[in-house]
């Protein structure tokens, strides 16, 4: 078990987002002790620094969270606290029921631990009275409502960029499997190259999965941001092309665990299989011409027009690889059909 990864990040949170953080629980601070004198602000300043989270409907979500386990937390504290005065058992005893009232309606473990922890706040801080009670109430409100404020107006997360990476490293390796595949249908392989092959098709899958997640998340990041409409139609796009390649995806995996079944020697020497390898060259042409609106910088390439223009016709093989041949040549024909638009 490596220790330092049970409490260490694979890399830092946005410099911004600490900023950011920073600013909402000094604002709330502020501003609560300002509105409401007494007490030091504490619920406000712990609910602006929960809040502010990386995307601004996160950020609504978890100030929803805070003030529903707050409200919770308080209204049990307080009649507790008048039911049966304060000392530390009764701070325990309190902690425990606030729990089980969590579990019983079902709560998120989010909610209900705010509510264990409001509860024990209310009656280690202060007099759990009404006045008290429903002061802290407030307090959370406002500093779970400085923090959605301060979350988007302050550069509100957009999750493009990574989307759009994840698109682009998708359809580059997608591009090199189809390469790779065509190189050996051509040239004779060994054993391991092909289990080696099939290995590196297979790792497409993920890839296409990690594309997917990433484009969800930025769909995610534009909810309630006021910087959506900038950015609304280029994830529509890259959504549109993720499920343009998803087929394409499938069917060269398919295609390698066919060419790997039923791989033999003499297989180069087919001269139908030499003109799939062909078609299998200008499909790699046409997915990496494909996929370029989702680079940032596209490198140049040597023809702008779909190269797939026209379907293979071939004659039956003269050899036993027909089995192959006719699987190939029908992912083949669904490729085209994806990348065709038909």
């Amino acid at each position: 078990m490596n220790f330092t990864a049970t409490f260490r990040a694979t890399k830092r949170v946005p410099i911004l987002q600490v900023l950011k953080a920073a600013v909402a629980t000094i604002a709330a601070w502020l501003v609560a002790g300002w509105l409401i004198p007494g007490p030091l602000p504490v619920f406000a300043a712990i609910a602006a620094l929960l809040v502010v989270q990386p995307s601004v409907n996160q950020s609504f979500g978890k100030a929803i969270e805070r003030s529903i386990g707050v409200i919770l937390g308080v209204v049990i504290a307080t009649g507790i606290s008048l039911g049966l005065g304060q000392s530390s058992w009764i701070i325990l005893a309190a902690i425990m029921i606030a729990m089980l009232v969590a579990w019983a309606l079902k709560m998120t473990p989010g909610t209900s631990n705010q509510v264990a922890i409001s509860a024990m706040l209310v009656l280690a801080l202060g007099s759990a009275s009404p006045e008290y009670a429903v002061d802290r109430v407030i307090e959370t409100l406002i500093g779970a409502a400085i923090g959605i404020v301060v979350n988007a107006l302050i550069v509100p997360p957009v999750a493009v960029a990574p989307a759009r990476g994840e698109v682009a490293l998708l359809g580059g390796e997608l591009a090199a499997s189809v390469d790779r595949l065509a190189d050996a249908l051509e040239q004779r392989r060994s054993p391991g190259a092909v289990d080696a092959l099939m290995i590196e098709a297979r790792l497409l899958r993920p890839m296409r999965d990690a594309a997917d997640s990433a484009i969800a998340a930025g769909e995610e990041s534009l909810t309630l941001n006021p910087r959506r409409s900038a950015h609304r139609s280029e994830l529509v796009q890259l959504r549109e092309l993720l499920e343009r390649l998803s087929p394409i995806v499938t069917q060269v995996i398919g295609m390698t665990r066919a060419f790997a079944d039923h791989y033999d020697d003499a297989l180069h020497d087919e001269p139908t299989v030499r003109a799939i390898a062909e078609q299998l060259r200008r499909v790699a042409h046409d997915v990496r011409l494909l996929v370029r609106v989702a680079e940032p910088e596209p490198e140049p390439m040597t023809s702008e027009v779909p190269a797939l223009t026209s379907a293979l016709v071939v004659a039956p093989p003269r050899s036993g690889h027909w089995i192959l041949v006719g699987s190939l040549m029908e992912d083949l024909r669904r490729i085209r059909g994806e990348l065709v638009g038909d």
